[in-house]
């Protein structure tokens, strides 16, 4: 402390000497690898309409996650010039399998609710990822044809036609929706399940019993692991092959 000088033959007052700058808070490294949840308004969306929620999951991640996973693909060759596209692929595919395993052993001791944010934060994951995958071989994930890619390689559609139909449909419904609202409101139970096994499909948790075997205390957590783990691994396999023999896509082609 610093003393302030006499004024009028007052005694001097002390004045606290400035404090020292803390340094910036720092995300431990568990937190920066925490799964995140899709939006709220994607939620919304998937709630309002659930017999299309893959398709709106699509849509919203090309739209969100594609900017993203093109400016991390940018930034990693800006400070590694040449570094080979499996290298950014084995990174991205280590870091969201992790997000993903992480999603199972956190949400899916909550019950059916926790069940069903657990398969739509795994579907989230993954299409980040693919997303990442895609960038990293140079194909644009901003493209519209990248939430084709996601329905065909998360085995919502088997054909990329029937997958582009699908998400015409769900982005009439979501202007609609904008302009009119929602519809007639469906039992919140009824619609909790139809989401469930329509997400649950996506992130290939494909048994709809693996999605409630989720409910039961204990199990819950050694399936959540295991099942997302698995699923986003094989996913991960799949959007490789598509995107090593697709490669860089040249856009005035």
């Amino acid at each position: 402390m610093t003393d302030s000088a006499p004024v009028d033959g007052q005694p001097s007052l002390p004045v606290p000497e400035p404090a020292a700058p803390r340094p910036p808070a720092v995300a431990p490294a568990a937190a920066q690898d925490a799964p995140e949840a899709p939006p709220a308004r994607l939620w919304d969306r998937m709630r309002e309409d659930p017999q299309y929620a893959p398709e709106h999951l699509a849509l919203e991640a090309v739209r969100r996650l594609g900017p993203e996973a093109a400016q991390w693909a940018a930034r990693a060759r800006a400070e590694r010039p040449g570094v080979p596209a499996e290298e950014l692929v084995e990174q991205a595919v280590r870091k969201f399998v992790t997000r993903a395993r992480l999603s199972g052993a956190v949400s899916g001791v909550a019950g059916l609710p926790g069940a069903v944010l657990d398969v739509g934060v795994l579907a989230w994951t993954q299409a980040r990822m693919v997303l990442h995958i895609a960038a990293a071989h140079g194909v644009d994930p901003t493209h519209p044809d990248r939430a084709t890619d996601l329905l065909v390689l998360q085995r919502v559609h088997k054909v990329a036609g029937t997958a582009r139909l699908a998400l015409g449909v769900a982005a009439g419904r979501e202007r609609a929706g904008a302009l009119f609202g929602s519809g007639g409101q469906t039992a919140l139970g009824k619609v909790m399940i139809r989401l469930g096994v329509r997400l649950a499909q996506m992130a290939g948790v494909r048994a709809a019993k693996r999605v409630f075997a989720k409910v039961i205390p204990g199990a819950a957590i050694i399936l959540g692991t295991w099942a997302n783990s698995s699923a986003t691994k094989d996913l991960a396999e799949r959007s490789r092959q598509l995107y090593r023999s697709t490669g860089p896509v040249d856009p005035a082609g």
